[in-house]
């Protein structure tokens, strides 16, 4: 016997005991965008290489490590995408959805990144995208961080999230702390680790957001970004405020919280939580006015954010927010006699013509009455539809309650599509 093909490390299966809360998941993403006037956008997995060097920077660790790039037959270099706000500008811009014009897109879809896997981070994983185009003012802002506290009503986990803000100011801005902050940390060389050695001439902003407690002791006393702010800066972060707490949505403002990608300025922020052992990110984003404009478009303003569909799936899960999961299936219908076997494709199909929203699963691989009720409950179905040869002389169905607390009874084969309307 041939040896049995693995699926790749860190590129996961999802099984049907699974799909059920991915499905669940996706129906509150898509829903909440489209409420806010968000319409769908959906690229191609593969882009050229330099779409993603020339936007996330070519001294970031997705680039330098964790990109997943390679020579197609052309020669040309090619890389699966690893985040999608850039493959969405290029999009946006190439179609002519930009210049002079406001856009509101959503996505979703699958994201490759070759790092260590661990709970609920993988090197393909999943995200849903919001994003903005043709707005400078802070409204947009405050609107799209809204419609992200939203959806963790929506899930049921607005307790377990915490919103961290804050402003990385105008590039012009951010380029004069940048020099600060070079100076300051050079002389403290020797408190830093390897990692953010190697950052503080590269991206020095990503030292601010080291994990090493030593590292941080060292920022202790650090130049803070906000001081080299003008009142543009200012006052577009104070609107951005003000309009989130007119909204009752509590934020933290975190001065080292920079992103860790270039083309971010102005307002970032991360959605954090506890859920999932240390603290760890569960939906981030922030402006990016200068992308479009640096990945070949015209000038063009854009805000928005991307969740980790995994880390979100994992968190549900964990928190026991997933009991209430639709199961795949509604209704059994068991069979019991050759007679009936021969009706029942002709009563399923006329109940789900009726109720197209309900899940109807015709028992197939003949059986006993005690194999066909073991499948029935298998499946997940609420209720289980019972038709022997006197039932369908009688034109009736024995409804047999799976779950709960329900006497079986005896109804009308005219009456189940309302029985079945009520389920869902």
């Amino acid at each position: 016997m041939s040896k049995a093909i693995q699926a790749i490390r860190g590129m996961n299966d999802c099984l049907p005991s699974e799909t059920n809360i991915w499905q669940m998941v996706e129906t509150v993403l898509r829903r909440v965008a489209s409420n806010y006037g968000f319409a769908e956008i959906r690229m191609p997995v593969v882009e050229s290489t330099a779409l993603f060097k020339r936007s996330i920077g070519e001294v970031t660790d997705i680039v330098e490590k964790e990109m997943y790039t390679f020579d197609d037959r052309n020669g040309d270099s090619l890389t699966l995408r690893p985040e999608g706000t850039a493959s969405c500008v290029r999009a946006a811009n190439q179609h002519g959805l930009l210049y002079n014009q406001e856009q509101r897109l959503w996505y979703m879809g699958p994201m490759f990144r070759h790092e260590r896997p661990q709970k609920g981070r993988y090197r393909q994983f999943h995200q849903f995208g919001i994003e903005a185009f043709g707005l400078a003012t802070p409204d947009i802002d405050a609107e799209i961080i809204t419609l992200s506290s939203r959806l963790w009503r929506e899930l049921g986990i607005s307790e377990h999230v915490t919103l961290e803000l804050n402003s990385l100011g105008s590039n012009q801005e951010r380029a004069e702390y940048r020099d600060a902050l070079v100076v300051f940390l050079t002389e403290r060389e020797d408190q830093l680790d390897e990692d953010s050695k190697r950052r503080m001439h590269s991206n020095p902003l990503r030292v601010l957001d080291s994990k090493n407690p030593a590292v941080q002791e060292a920022l202790v006393g650090a130049p803070k970004l906000s001081d080299y702010f003008g009142e543009e800066s200012k006052t577009h972060f104070e609107d951005v405020c003000r309009r989130l707490d007119a909204a009752g949505i509590n934020y933290v403002i975190n001065d080292r919280l920079v992103r860790g990608l270039d083309y971010y300025n102005r307002t970032v922020f991360e959605w954090v939580t506890t859920s999932l052992g240390s603290q760890g990110t569960v939906c981030a984003g922030g402006r990016y006015d200068g992308l479009v404009e640096q990945l070949g478009g015209k000038a063009t303003p854009g805000f928005g954010f991307a969740l980790g569909i995994e880390r979100l799936v994992l968190m549900l899960t964990s928190l026991e927010k997933v009991n209430n999961v639709r199961p795949q299936v509604d209704a059994y219908l068991i069979m019991l006699g050759e007679e009936v076997e021969l009706k029942s494709i002709q009563l399923a199909e006329q109940w789900r013509n009726l109720v197209p929203e309900c899940r109807v699963q015709n028992h197939c691989g003949g059986g006993n009455m005690k194999k066909q009720m073991k499948r029935a409950d298998k499946s997940g179905a609420q209720i289980a539809l019972i038709i022997g040869e006197n039932e369908l002389a009688e034109q009736k169905v024995t409804v047999k309650y799976l779950r709960g607390q329900h006497d079986q009874e005896t109804v009308l084969l005219e009456q189940v599509p309302s029985l079945l309307k009520k389920l869902i």
